[in-house]
């Protein structure tokens, strides 16, 4: 285990995610009294670092040389300097690599500090109105169609509000998949968060994706927040999960009133009577007539 010379602390800093006026006093000196400043870009940094009136060495440390780099700054800690670490904006160590820095920093016996800053994820939670007493923080989806489907399945059983970030070219269809995957969950989009445009547009699942796909663009980077399933959602998704309670053509019927969509229902009936998916789609036509 190192040991610290008087002074080494790694400091884990939350900037501005758009505006620079929500960076703090404490943040702003904590950067200017670092020996270095560890970040993703250092373009990005550099005009933060400018804005602020700051000199300070930067060093790129994002996820591509992480791993080569963490030798090095416990090193510097321990020889009783100061290192201060940023993402591009927001929280560092949240869907973030800063998370293996400061693992190896604690494991090594060194100070670690953090100096609170905004954050995407609870800024988007509180702006979507949506029940916040329990939530999930998802980060990216798969980019993969079927990937993003699967994973948005296993989220579906999760009993709080989802917090997903999304690229602005994608987010019209990962929605629609939303709206496939969880049909009339209230979502929120969230985007241009603390900038001079921001927005938060609601809806049903559906309806969002499709107003969203009818926009020519967006820009800024997006969050989407899904609501909470009901207690009658959860309780028929985790029923399916745990493998058909009755016959096939009870479990239809079930399905149906529940208002299930016929497409994802016949799927997940095919899968839990280990049956053909058309053969089961046919019956759930048969008895939706």
């Amino acid at each position: 285990m190192a040991v610290a010379a008087p002074g080494g602390v790694l400091s884990v800093v939350g900037t501005p995610i758009g505006n620079l006026e929500d960076a703090s006093p404490r943040v702003i000196r904590t950067l200017g009294e670092a020996d270095l400043v560890l970040c993703e870009d250092t373009r990005v940094t550099g005009r933060l670092m400018s804005a602020f009136g700051l000199r300070v060495r930067l060093e790129r440390c994002d996820e591509n040389v992480m791993a080569e780099k963490v030798a090095g700054v416990l090193d510097r800690l321990a020889a009783g300097q100061r290192v201060a670490f940023v993402s591009d904006a927001g929280m560092p160590g949240v869907s973030d690599p800063g998370q293996r820095l400061v693992d190896a920093a604690l494991d090594a016996g060194l100070r670690v500090e953090v100096v609170p800053g905004p954050s995407a994820v609870t800024c988007a939670l509180v702006a979507s109105g949506l029940a916040s007493e329990h939530f999930f923080f998802e980060g990216f989806l798969p980019r993969r169609a079927g990937a993003q489907r699967s994973r948005l399945e296993e989220l579906a059983v999760v009993p709080g509000t989802l917090v997903v970030y999304e690229s602005p070219r994608r987010v019209a269809e990962t929605l629609a998949r939303v709206a496939e995957v969880m049909p009339g969950r209230r979502v929120a989009l969230v985007r241009e968060l603390t900038k001079l445009h921001e927005e938060v547009v609601r809806g049903e699942a559906a309806a969002l994706a499709a107003q969203v796909a009818a926009r020519d663009e967006l820009r800024g980077e997006c969050v989407i927040v899904i609501a909470a399933p009901g207690a009658g959602e959860l309780e028929r998704r985790r029923a399916a999960a745990a493998g058909p309670g009755g016959t096939l053509e009870e479990e239809i019927a079930a399905g149906l009133a529940a208002g299930e969509p016929k497409s994802a229902l016949a799927k997940r009936l095919a899968k839990s009577f280990s049956l053909p998916r058309a053969e089961v789609y046919d019956k759930v036509l048969a008895a939706a007539r």
